[in-house]
């Protein structure tokens, strides 16, 4: 509205609020939306209207195409494209898109309009795929895309973010994509990794010091709150911190001062908070080791990432983004076979996207196929053996198995496994399996011969 008011002064201009509690339902939407189109129309039935996408969910943005390219609101569709989107695309005032409309009269005596024939020409492009795209948030998932719809309508706001999820879920993916899609995605996005602060250094390096404030203070140093001020501050692991940081940190969120180190007087900061943990906070909190006031301070805004095991239907579309990625750095280029995306999505995943990724690059390191296969993708335990991951429908006691075959089979992949992970070393790959090194000449003798 600011925007219109400067560029055209004489147009008078009116808000009109929607109630839509639900920013993703399509017919909450339609209802709310279709109700305030005619209440428009009958006001000006003669003015030329205009319609701008730029903000919204993609659910709105829909919803508007489809009334006007159905004539039930007659009025061209214009893509604004706002400053916080303005890194996404090629910087553009505005755009109108094409939208075949259907010849519609407005019947005064009826109050509603006539005849109906939608038909929209062009898609509108979503904001939120792109920049999910781009940084690597992959998946379509129901419950993942309620995720992403979350993220992308607290991005629009300043509240401090939880993000919450087990390890490997992509919350630092998810952190970048709200940094990216607020108003500070010009900004500095600030990374702090809490579990890896020295002890002792966690209080200078978040919030800086003053020369001389202790013992090898011997410049200033400003904390990681006033790098990353008017932009994002991501404090991965927040769940390390001591509850002396803790009150501190409650101090920035709530008044935005940070008190450096050593004789200096506050600083104002202007710092967006998104926090992670894989703790469960609550339970913390009835610990003792997590403030409670911090806590609901940080819940207004929680995001919680479902692990990989609960959207299943996304594994197949992430290994092949991942392995694009990884194929990036190599010179014979690598492909999932069907069986291989198969055999994947069969696994549970403890480790989720993180272990998922670490076994295809693994995999398109280590094998010398251009397919890969599933006995190509291996995992490393918790000792550092490499095995493979075995679907639990692999052993089916058909007419004709045979115990020792299977056995022998496996035995031969776990020391050929072995030996890839030991570059040859014959010694190493018996320590990797619990063997003697004679079984393992054997074994390569047999092999050759």
């Amino acid at each position: 509205m600011k925007a219109i008011r400067n560029r055209f002064p004489r147009i008078g201009l009116e808000q009109i609020d929607v109630p839509i509690y639900d920013p993703g339902g399509y017919r909450e939407i339609y209802r709310h939306l279709k109700t305030v189109s005619q209440d428009i129309l009958q006001k000006t039935p003669k003015a030329e209207r205009f319609v701008s996408v730029a903000s919204g969910t993609p659910q709105m943005h829909a919803i508007w195409l489809c009334l006007a390219a159905s004539g039930d609101f007659p009025a061209k569709i214009i893509n604004v494209r706002a400053p916080r989107y303005a890194s996404l695309a090629k910087p553009v005032l505005s755009k109108e898109i094409s939208v075949s409309v259907a010849k519609k009269t407005w019947d005064a005596k009826e109050k509603r309009p006539v005849a109906s024939n939608p038909l929209v020409s062009e898609p509108l492009p979503t904001f939120l795929d792109d920049a999910a795209r781009e940084i690597g948030c992959v998946g379509d998932h129901s419950r993942y895309r309620k995720t992403l719809d979350i993220a992308a309508t607290l991005a629009q706001h300043t509240t401090p973010i939880l993000l919450q999820g087990e390890t490997g879920t992509g919350k630092d993916l998810m952190a970048r994509l709200i940094h990216r899609l607020s108003e500070r995605y010009d900004k500095s996005f600030i990374t702090v990794n809490c579990a890896t602060l020295p002890e002792p250094l966690v209080e200078s390096i978040l919030f800086g010091h003053e020369k001389g404030a202790f013992t090898g203070a011997i410049t200033r140093q400003l904390g990681k709150f006033i790098h990353a001020n008017e932009g994002t501050l991501f404090l991965d692991e927040l769940g390390e911190l001591s509850l002396t940081i803790q009150a501190k940190l409650l101090r920035v969120i709530e008044d935005g001062v940070v008190d450096p180190l050593g004789p200096h007087k506050p600083v104002k900061v202007n710092v967006r908070i998104i926090a992670s943990t894989n703790r469960d906070l609550q339970q913390e909190v009835i610990r003792g080791n997590f403030r409670e006031d911090l806590y609901f301070r940080l819940c207004v805004g929680e995001i919680r990432l479902p692990p990989l095991r609960e959207r299943r239907s996304d594994i197949t579309k992430i290994a092949i983004h991942l392995l694009d990625r990884i194929n990036g750095s190599l010179k014979d280029q690598k492909r999932l076979s069907r069986k291989s995306l198969e055999h994947l999505q069969r696994q549970a995943w403890p480790g989720n996207v993180r272990d998922l990724q670490n076994v295809i690059e693994r995999a398109a390191m280590l094998s010398k196929n251009q397919v890969l296969e599933p006995s190509d993708l291996l995992v490393t335990g918790p000792i550092g053996i490499a095995y493979m991951q075995q679907d639990p429908e692999i052993l089916t006691l058909n007419d004709g198995f045979s115990l020792e075959g299977y056995l022998g089979d496996m035995r031969k992949k776990l020391i050929r496994q072995a030996l890839e992970k030991s570059d040859g070393n014959q010694s190493e790959a018996a320590r990797l399996l619990g063997i003697s090194p004679q079984a393992v000449h054997k074994f390569l003798k047999t092999a050759i011969t």
